[in-house]
């Protein structure tokens, strides 16, 4: 059996698709955990950016303030 450490190492060799697949399973077999965002929801957020009523944030700066 592989260790964290070995299967994150073997992670960072997927290809961005397959890591962005791996991640929405991993996300999906946690209980009670709510990651799931529907259509409606990315149109009201896409059209609020766009109206200027929130302003994005940077890789680097959503970093920052997650602590990283």
């Amino acid at each position: 059996m592989n260790t964290f450490t070995e299967i994150r190492e073997s992670v960072v060799g997927l290809s961005k698709p397959e890591r962005a697949e791996l991640a929405v399973f991993l996300l999906g077999s946690l209980d009670d955990t709510h990651y799931w965002v529907d259509d409606e929801e990315v149109d009201q957020r896409s059209a609020e950016m766009d109206s200027g009523a929130v302003v994005g944030v940077t890789k680097e700066e959503f970093r920052k303030l997650c602590g990283r």
